[in-house]
């Protein structure tokens, strides 16, 4: 079961002002990402099970990061559908991020008061997403879209949450033509976590990244 509710996970996305984004199968690499990212000082994680077998890789990871990292909610992205999505949710996934607006996936975590946040590319989605519930949603693809879409929504819809995801980088530039334009969270997967450092396993140099990062957006944002 969910650690946090879905309005927790929001509060903190706003807190935060980002969400790295990881996938590999090694558990251990992954331990020690999550730890980087945790002491780094970011309190969510976004785990995308794209690989066979994914589930077991966040199941510990997961598990790590209630008994060792207190306030780091973990979540998983990359979902297509409610088995899916409530496979994870029994394995404790806090959030759930899908590709593309489900309706299914509303419901099953609408049912457990979990945070979900679809992939949307038109007004007309993210009004339909909002309607089912949606608390902040993610526009996807992040770099097809651009800050000025952002802008052009947030004009009429004030009120509407957006996480673009895909497109955002530790460039300081990047990070504030999007929040200029009023994201309220930015997603960020290869451009933070590349795979230099996997490959290196500069856990260092990540969490000096995430650190650096964070204390950039909030500047940006103050």
């Amino acid at each position: 079961m969910a650690q946090y509710t879905r309005i927790e996970v929001a509060n903190v996305m706003k807190e935060n002002g980002m969400v790295p984004l990881f996938y590999h199968p090694d558990v251990e690499l992954g331990k020690k990402v999550l730890k980087a990212v945790y002491d780094g000082g970011a309190r969510l994680m976004e785990f995308t099970a794209r690989g066979d077998f994914a589930f077991e890789v966040f199941s510990e990871l997961n598990k790590y990061a209630i008994k060792e990292l207190p306030g780091m909610i973990l979540g998983v992205g990359s979902i297509t559908d409610a088995a899916a999505a409530s496979m994870f949710m029994q394995m404790g996934a806090n959030f759930i991020v899908t590709p593309s607006l489900r309706v299914d996936i509303a419901q099953v975590c609408n049912r457990r008061k979990v945070l979900w946040s679809p992939g949307c590319g038109s007004l007309t989605e993210i009004n339909a997403a909002e309607e089912l519930g949606c608390e902040i949603v993610k526009l996807f693809p992040g770099d097809l879209y651009g800050p000025g879409f952002v802008k052009g929504i947030k004009g009429p819809q004030p009120w509407t949450s957006i996480m673009p995801t895909g497109g955002v980088s530790t460039d300081e530039a990047n990070l504030k033509g999007w929040f200029d334009a009023g994201v309220t969270c930015v997603g960020m997967g290869s451009k933070l976590i590349s795979k230099e450092i996997l490959a290196n396993k500069d856990y260092a140099g990540l969490e000096k990244t995430v650190r650096e990062t964070l204390a950039l957006i909030k500047r940006l944002r103050a």
